[in-house]
């Protein structure tokens, strides 16, 4: 009986102040700097309706496994059958599916984010199991009656964030949230042209009459699709917009305005380019685009080296997004990253851009090709972004923060986003920071780097929250 005690209280304090603070260093740098900064999340993909509204969970199966394609994942690698994942079955038997997967997960983030947001959003500290499924769920779902959207984000202590929008979006909610002035959470767009880019996707023509209807404009030429582009930019930079970003497969730069007119006048009559056609309306496009953003002041960010919607059979069922993409193992983009930054720079438009690869074997060559673009008058201009989706597990992180740090200058990092669709994410700021303030607990411990408390105190902070603040420009108050 004693023995269970101890076993019980062992595993009741898997979250508890020191969790991942495998050293004094670390613990110090997490508790005394890391931990009491702020939050700005940069790149996210939660809904400014919900916002707005103050949207209020009806249970936590909603806010937990609605849209998570994270946890989707991970039950259907469990066995779980679909009908308890999107399927119809009652939100209860859901999340029991999900309780009952998730003591399986050791190694996987999915048990330290699980149990974060358990400790941090509901009091709960005792491990998710069919054993405590039940009354976790209760008082879970107790807390959701007055735990809504807006108070998540308080309690989170975000100061900004930034939305994913479509060009031809109109704003509407942000324009309603900027007007509440009870909230204070600065909330902006940001700009995401990735159907605009996606030229051989189905349903290119229909999204071309809806951008074109947004900027007052008929699109029937590439150069209409720039100036339509430019129109709905300026109108985001007017609702504050900071950043942009791109979903893309794959970097390309091959630079032939004809073949790009021709792809895209092809596209247009229902036609699928070719791979050189597809590449140059692409570059001819993104090319554009940057030179937008340098002008508006706009980050840009660029993700790829996704491989999605690998399984037919559930994308035809489901849709994208749903938790059936991989990381790509496309070669190349290293170098055709390297032209399109360089062809930016020749025409002195390259401005803040943050670069990030689904494929970790391309962090190096990622901190060593930006590292060919950066210099004064701002640090970091060129930035290896976040561990990202697949990623931003311990190791994921722990990866990228050593690549960033041997090529390139890690105090100057940018820091965390949370890219998810769940307001209860925040926490994976908490975990990259005691992840950070490991990892530079054991270079100093390790006689690697003086135990300089300023310095290091320093770091943990600007890559926490100030170098995120100055870098994107966020007018915070």
């Amino acid at each position: 009986m004693t023995l269970l005690k101890k076993e019980e209280t062992h595993m009741q304090a898997l979250i508890h102040d020191d969790f991942l603070l495998a050293n004094e260093t670390a613990r110090v740098l997490y508790h005394g700097h890391a931990e009491k900064m702020p939050v700005v999340d940069y790149h996210c993909h939660i809904d400014p309706k919900q916002i707005y509204e103050d949207y209020r969970y009806g249970d936590i199966a909603e806010a937990w496994l609605g849209g998570d394609h994270y946890k989707w994942r991970a039950m259907r690698a469990d066995g779980v059958d679909e009908r308890l994942i999107t399927g119809e079955a009652a939100p209860y038997e859901k999340f029991r599916a999900w309780a009952a997967t998730v003591p399986k997960l050791i190694g996987n983030p999915l048990y330290h984010w699980t149990h974060l947001e358990l400790a941090r959003y509901f009091g709960v500290f005792e491990p998710l199991s069919p054993k405590t499924c039940q009354k976790v769920w209760e008082k879970a779902n107790e807390t959701l009656k007055i735990l809504t959207v807006r108070k998540i984000i308080a309690r989170s202590n975000v100061t900004a964030l930034c939305t994913t929008d479509d060009p031809a979006d109109d704003l509407r909610w942000h324009r309603l949230i900027k007007e509440d002035t009870r909230f204070k959470t600065l909330v902006l767009p940001a700009f995401r042209p990735d159907k605009a880019v996606s030229v051989s996707s189905p349903g290119f023509s229909e999204y071309l009459e809806r951008l074109g209807a947004a900027a007052g404009i008929r699109i029937r030429s590439l150069d209409d699709v720039k100036e339509a582009l430019s129109r709905r930019a300026e109108y985001f930079a007017k609702m504050g917009c900071l950043t942009a970003d791109h979903g893309l497969d794959e970097i390309v730069c091959e630079q032939d305005p004809a073949a790009a007119c021709a792809a895209f006048r092809g596209a247009l009559s229902g036609v699928c380019p070719d791979a050189h056609g597809e590449a140059a309306y692409k570059t001819e496009l993104l090319l554009h685009l940057g030179r937008l953003y340098q002008k508006h002041g706009f980050v840009m960010q660029l993700h790829y080296g996704a491989a999605r919607d690998n399984n037919p059979v559930m994308y035809d069922k489901l849709g994208p997004d749903t938790g059936f993409d991989a990381i790509s193992g496309v070669s190349g983009s290293g170098a055709a990253l390297g032209r399109f930054l360089g062809a930016l720079e020749r025409e002195g438009a390259l401005g803040k851009t943050v670069v990030y690869s689904l494929n970790p074997a391309d962090n190096a060559q990622i901190s060593t090709v930006i590292g060919c673009f950066q210099g004064a008058p701002v640090r970091g201009k060129m930035q290896h972004g976040s561990a990202w989706w697949f990623n931003d597990t311990k190791r994921g992180m722990e990866e990228q923060l050593k690549d960033l740090a041997e090529n390139s200058v890690l105090p100057n990092f940018v820091g965390m986003l949370t890219d998810s669709r769940s307001f209860l994410s925040y926490t994976r700021h908490e975990y990259f920071r005691r992840i950070l303030c490991n990892l530079l607990g054991q270079w100093a411990e390790n006689g690697e780097y003086p135990r300089d408390m300023e310095l290091l105190g320093k770091m943990a902070e600007d890559i926490s929250y100030n170098n995120a603040v100055g870098y994107f420009g966020f007018p915070l108050r």
